[in-house]
């Protein structure tokens, strides 16, 4: 009988074998996580297909680009000769390769810029097209900008910190030969960047950053390195500035400011008067982007409109707009070719991943150069989102996007809460990827909120969370969760937040504060003491980032973030938290991660703990995006979906 039985069990083992585990790469530290069964990997895994295409310099003389997008495990630049033409992969890293600029004369080679395994020290490099030879440019150690180009080529401006780690010192260098590399203008601080050269290449406009709110713009001799402010300093009000481009003349400058206004305007800056002349004070929202054509005769600029972009095309002599397409509703970036009627675009939306298109000015004709893979999923079944606004404990609107679950789901959904990171940034109806599986697969609905601090609702939106308002921004999202709460279709009892970054903090900070109003909770890279963060992020993104969390090392206010931290009241987390975290960040070190998880081992709490060995702030490598997307799914499942 004891043989039969034996013999029984190994026929139904052989018949119905255990589901083996998705094996987890070495360069993954995994701790609390259960095994994930191969199974979840087949369900999700067209979600995980996704590509996109940037566009990063156009041929200057050939109608020809260069563009970034991924086709095995990172980001590489790719050359495309026409619309809709082969993806040509030039380069090969095993790390994701940034931005690429061609040399604007000659076009012979172009320089591009990459880091090592996310932790942000980025180098320029030159990249010769005749032999595809690559020439490192920078020291190799320290964070490097890409700037930009003499109209002659003969030069790129760009920031370092090779001198001290911390202080953006501006340098100089003809790519063609690594020694002309030289020091043009040492400063003190993190927020230094070039901008743009005169037509003439004379002197260099570079922009000083203080923080989201207050920046300037400075005139640099090209020779001596001599330094003009151009834009007003000390007033009673902060001003921002943004972009910076000379004039055909080369006697003005455009860029965007929100000075005298709530929201940035396109502007033009007389350099002999400083006189500022507003382009586009008629437009009630912020222009985010601009760009002058090569022959100074018009500027295609971006407003961001309730989150959505719109394109405009002005004429720089008659200062009226030209007509410009109706695209569709999602996110704009632009770029001109040298030949001046040509616009490149990159474009996304809640239906289309990141693609290429260029639009001729003189035809109007649009025309798509890339069409990245979906992974066979009809993104035209997506889900569009719907703009919603709840009223927070001082009565002011705070918006968001929700995207609703396909109606085959019945009875009230769940939800996960998604905050942006920044913490200026905006939450935006773009592209999604694989969050599209939460909806169509898991039947969740999604809502990106803009709390008080996001930009693109003006400059005065943007400071409510500075320094010692810390806490109103977790208000606005309490407002949130009594909203979902009282919505007929949304089930209020079953939430999970999360975000990135500052998101990631946001996230620690509802499930300490906001315990019994969520589920769960999903942190990635995450502030958890933006006391210890403060004295641990890079030095040269410090104080940056004191101007926006206040400054620790003022009694007052340190004592005050000490209070707030989520670290500080861990004994009121009491729902599960996933924590992800790079190894290798710069922005959130990995102390934050791991001093949050230390301290949750000691309750009762159940916490998933993630890190990439060769990652920094978030996972920039399919492979490792992959097994966060898994194991994401699996903690959905067990803890907000059960």
């Amino acid at each position: 009988m004891q043989r039969i039985l034996i013999l029984f069990f190994a026929i139904v083992v052989h018949a119905f074998p255990q589901e083996s585990a998705i094996k987890p790469g070495e360069n993954l530290v995994i701790d609390g996580i259960p095994p994930i069964p191969g199974s979840t990997a087949e369900a999700v895994g067209r979600y995980t297909e996704f590509r996109s295409a940037v566009l990063l310099d156009f041929h200057p003389i050939r109608q020809e680009m260069l563009i970034r997008t991924r086709f095995a495990d990172v980001p590489q630049i790719h050359l495309v000769k026409m619309p809709g033409g082969d993806r040509t992969q030039l380069t090969f890293f095993p790390d994701r390769v940034l931005g690429a600029s061609y040399n604007p004369r000659h076009a012979e080679y172009f320089v591009f810029s990459k880091d090592v395994s996310g932790g942000e020290w980025f180098q320029n490099y030159r990249y010769d097209l005749a032999t595809g030879d690559i020439t490192l440019l920078t020291d190799g150690k320290s964070r490097n900008s890409l700037g930009p180009w003499s109209d002659d080529g003969t030069r790129m401006a760009y920031s370092s910190t090779r001198r001290n780690g911390k202080d953006t010192d501006i340098y100089t260098v003809d790519p063609a030969d690594p020694k002309t590399d030289k020091l043009l203008l040492q400063v003190e601080g993190g927020g230094w960047s070039p901008l743009d050269w005169s037509p003439e290449g004379n002197s260099l406009l570079v922009g000083e950053g203080i923080s989201v709110n207050e920046s300037y713009i400075w005139l640099v001799d090209a020779a001596s390195g001599e330094r003009r402010l151009l834009t007003p300093k000390g007033g009673r009000e902060q001003v921002s500035y943004g972009g910076g481009q000379f004039s055909r003349d080369g006697k003005s400058i455009y860029v965007t400011t929100d000075r005298e206004s709530e929201f940035n305007r396109l502007a033009q800056i007389d350099l002999a008067t400083k006189q500022h002349s507003y382009v586009t004070s008629h437009i009630k929202w912020d222009v985010s982007s601009f760009d002058l054509s090569d022959d100074g005769k018009r500027i295609a600029f971006v407003t961001n409109e309730d989150g959505i972009s719109v394109l405009h095309i002005l004429n720089t002599e008659t200062r009226k707009e030209e007509p410009a397409p109706k695209l569709p509703v999602g996110l704009i970036g632009i770029r001109w070719h040298k030949n001046n009627k040509t616009l490149g675009l990159t474009m996304e939306s809640a239906r289309s991943s990141t693609d290429v298109y260029s639009l001729d000015i003189t035809t109007g004709r649009v025309e798509r150069w890339t069409t990245s893979e979906t992974g066979g999923i009809n993104v035209e079944n997506f889900v569009e989102p719907h703009l919603i606004k709840w009223k927070t404990f001082d009565g002011k609107m705070i918006s968001g996007f929700l995207y609703r679950p396909p109606a085959n789901f019945e009875g009230k959904r769940p939800v996960i809460v998604n905050i942006h990171g920044g913490p200026e940034s905006q939450a935006r109806p773009g592209f999604l990827g694989r969050m599209n599986y939460y909806m169509n697969g898991l039947g969740i609905a999604l809502i990106f909120p803009n709390i008080r601090g996001s930009s693109g609702y003006g400059k005065t939106f943007l400071k409510l969370d500075n320094g010692f308002k810390r806490e109103d921004t977790y208000k606005d999202i309490d407002g949130l969760l009594d909203w979902i709460k009282a919505q007929p279709d949304l089930a209020g009892d079953r939430i999970m937040i999360t975000g990135g970054s500052y998101g990631g903090h946001m996230t620690l900070a509802a499930a300490a504060f906001y315990s019994d109003k969520i589920r769960c909770a999903l942190d990635v890279v995450g502030i958890s003491n933006l006391v210890t963060f403060l004295e641990r992020t890079e030095s040269y993104r410090r104080d940056l980032r004191r101007v926006e969390y206040g400054d620790e090392r003022d009694p007052k206010m340190r004592e005050y973030l000490n209070k707030i931290a989520p670290l500080n009241n861990v004994d009121k987390i009491k729902k599960p938290l996933f924590v992800v975290q790079g190894k290798n960040d710069p922005r959130v070190p990995v102390t934050e991660s791991v001093q949050i998880v230390d301290a949750l081992k000691k309750s009762n709490t159940p916490v998933w703990y993630l890190m990439a060995t060769d990652e920094g702030h978030g996972f920039a490598k399919k492979k490792n995006q992959d097994f966060q997307f898994y194991a994401t799914v699996m903690f959905i499942k067990e803890y907000l979906l059960k």
